[in-house]
């Protein structure tokens, strides 16, 4: 038998194979078609110390081999998530990692303080929020920002720390040393690129907020360069994300350098994904004789 777990900051996850958060709720809805037992971990919406309301619409567009989304980052806020998607997802064999999102330092620090006796297992923390304080840029495109912020939350977490890296940024590599700097035990990354779609019908933008994240398979080279660069940079256990559609795709982030994989994008139009690229990436492992997957994490040099 094929060894596939692998370990995140001291937790153990049974499969490297989560969903991307934003593509899955809180697994409420997808728990009708996917086994919630079958992954590794799930990832939630993000989520703040206050409900937002979101942008407005229209907010998402298809492009070619990918999509669109100017969401905003829509959510009930804590106190409804604590109440509502915390025992919904303990009813499961699988561990639970809560996205949060936040538009200052107090935002971030008060969302974590109000998780730190919650029954969660890992927080990751989105960094490409706009810094309200900063004119709207987001912690995560400044090196000094993203070690301040990371260094904030781990100051009042319980939890261990993933923190969610965006491409929109000069050199990864530095990225990441600034928030392992800060003291964060994990990182994941890609989030999305940003994009801009015009309807020359309408002579508009296609999305109100006129710019959009851009997810799915289009980007996936870029995630895997930036998946490479980074795990060269840091020593960090990295969670890999960005076009995966299936089982050759999440080898290609594991091989570059990846612990663990987000499948995003690609659940909204095959709900098995994610069970696809487990029984996918086992088979690989069979068929080539590989007994543990640590054997492949990195593999490429």
């Amino acid at each position: 038998m094929a060894n596939l777990s692998v370990e995140i900051a001291g937790v153990t996850l049974k499969n490297p194979v989560m969903p991307a958060s934003g593509t899955f709720g809180s697994g409420m809805e997808y728990s009708e078609y996917v086994d919630l037992n079958r992954l590794g971990a799930v990832v939630t919406k993000g989520v703040a110390n206050v409900p937002w309301p979101g942008n407005p619409t229209p907010r998402i567009a298809e492009t070619h081999s990918g999509m669109m989304n100017a969401i905003g980052l829509q959510n009930p806020g804590l106190d409804t998530f604590i109440k509502r998607d915390i025992p919904f997802l303990k009813k499961y064999d699988t561990k639970i990692i809560v996205n949060v999102c936040g538009k200052s330092e107090e935002d971030y620090v008060d969302a974590v303080e109000k998780l730190a006796d919650q029954p969660v297992d890992l927080l990751e923390i989105n960094i490409s929020c706009p810094n309200v304080k900063e004119g709207g840029i987001a912690f995560g495109q400044v090196p000094a920002s993203a070690e301040h912020i990371t260094k904030a939350i781990k100051k009042v977490a319980k939890q261990p720390v993933i923190m969610k890296l965006s491409p929109n940024v000069t050199s990864i590599a530095e990225m990441a040393k600034a928030v392992e700097a800060g003291g964060a035990d994990a990182i994941s990354l890609i989030n999305t690129l940003t994009g801009m779609k015009i309807d020359v019908n309408r002579r508009t933008f296609a999305v109100a907020n006129k710019t959009a994240g851009v997810s799915g398979p289009a980007i996936k080279p870029i995630a895997v360069r930036m998946v490479y660069e980074a795990a060269h940079a840091v020593n960090l256990p990295i969670i890999g994300m960005g076009g995966i559609a299936c089982a050759e795709d999440a080898l290609e982030f594991i091989m570059a350098g990846a612990t663990a994989v987000s499948v995003g994008t690609s659940n909204f139009h095959n709900p098995m994904t994610m069970i696809e690229v487990i029984d996918g990436i086992e088979a690989y492992m069979n068929r080539n004789g590989v007994k543990d997957i640590h054997e492949l994490i990195g593999c490429v040099e």
